[in-house]
């Protein structure tokens, strides 16, 4: 059985690209670049360049990069820099938005119960925060505002960059959370009036465990682990070098295959949006158009999202029901719930999150694979039967 592999949003394939720049880091490479000696001084020289590089890709200076372990701390150094820094100047007040990211999310949960108001935007059916909720809920107290660039589990995209500009001109710090969007969408941070911005390098072909916060000139951060002078004094461990040149390596080839991969991708997911068009009661979650290239986000009334996955991965698929860091959970996803989903609807959901790697042949077969299955499940349930009676459905 041939496997097809459409979780992208999840994880993706580490690149032979990024593999190769990572080799040499891990045997030959191998100094602290904390070291003074010439070992270490030369894994220095491979740390800057890959600030630079990094920078670079999003338009950045390299002294306004920080590495991370990934998105979610990221998230976090933004979040609680923002906070603690706006509450000097008695400033409490955070925007953000109901189908956020837990990374953010639980942050925000974790300030509230420090006295910060947390105020959490509607999202809407289009599964798109309004530009014009942002400027009303903005204050005289308000520290930050944060949306993500792009939803991890529908994919629609955000109005980032006039969002931007409306924190910039309140003089309002803005973080957006960039994980599903780079490598996907142009990222330029300036021109997109971005303050603060976390990336994460397993979402485009980079390794897992690595990411990086860009952080605007100017806004001292606040440590969120301390310990060594490492990454100027503000995110103490020895930088994972291997990875971090690696992630390197797969943010230039991502931001220079941009617009070719952009425009394959959409090409499949399009095709699979409308092979599936002839199912009856399924709904396409999120705008049809201003969406991530390869992110799908379907409901199936009258099943369960865990029969789907499971059936699915039968035939040699793998997909999931929503974000990867809370599949453990059986209650629906936040993020549908958020855009006006009922609950019985949300227990049906499939995401498939595609990349270049994938085909149209794997297109097809997937179109064929989630008629047969939802057809089968169907017919075993009796809410299906109930919906096709007319009755109500809690």
């Amino acid at each position: 059985m041939t496997t097809i592999y459409v979780d992208n949003a999840a994880t993706t394939q580490l690149s032979d690209t990024a593999l190769e720049a990572m080799k040499p880091m891990m045997q030959e490479i191998y100094g602290n670049p904390s070291s003074l000696h010439h070992i270490g001084q030369i894994a220095k020289e491979h740390l800057e360049d890959a600030r630079a590089r990094v920078a670079k890709c999003i338009n950045a200076n390299p002294n306004e990069i920080y590495f991370t372990s990934g998105g979610s701390e990221a998230d976090n150094q933004a979040i609680i820099t923002a906070a603690y820094n706006g509450a000097k100047k008695g400033k409490k007040h955070i925007i953000s938005s109901k189908f956020e990211h837990h990374a953010v999310l639980h942050t925000l949960d974790k300030l509230a119960k420090e006295g910060f108001e947390i105020q959490l935007l509607d999202v809407y059916s289009d599964g798109i925060v309004k530009v014009e909720d942002v400027k009303n809920a903005i204050r005289d107290d308000t520290a930050l505002v944060t949306i993500m660039t792009a939803n991890n589990e529908v994919g629609t995209i955000q109005p980032i960059k006039e969002i931007g500009a409306v924190c910039k001109e309140k003089g309002v710090l803005f973080h957006t959370d960039a994980v599903q969007g780079f490598g996907h969408i142009p990222i330029d941070v300036v021109d997109m009036n971005i303050d603060m911005l976390s990336i994460s390098a397993h979402k485009f072909h980079g390794p897992k465990g690595v990411g990086l916060l860009y952080c605007r000139k100017g806004i001292v951060l606040q440590n969120v682990i301390n310990g060594g002078a490492q990454e100027r004094g503000k995110r103490a461990g020895t930088e994972n070098m291997a990875s971090i040149v690696g992630m390197a390596a797969a943010m230039e080839e991502a931001v220079k295959n941009l617009d070719k991969n952009a425009k394959y991708v959409t090409a499949l997911r399009d095709k699979i949006i409308d092979g599936c068009a002839d199912i009856e009661r399924h709904t396409l979650n999120g705008d049809r158009y201003n969406r991530l290239p390869g992110t799908i986000n379907f409901c199936f009334e009258g099943i369960e999202g865990e029969g789907l996955l499971l059936l699915l991965d039968q035939d040699g698929i793998c997909a999931s029901s929503g974000s990867a860091c809370t599949s453990g959970s059986l209650d629906p996803s936040h993020v549908l719930l958020s855009m006006g989903i009922p609950v019985a609807t949300a227990h049906g959901s499939l995401r498939i999150s595609l990349c270049e790697y994938n085909t149209e042949e794997e297109a097809d077969i997937i179109i064929n694979s989630i008629h047969k299955v939802v057809t089968y499940l169907r017919s075993i349930s009796p809410v299906w039967e109930k919906i096709q009676k007319g009755e109500v459905v809690d």
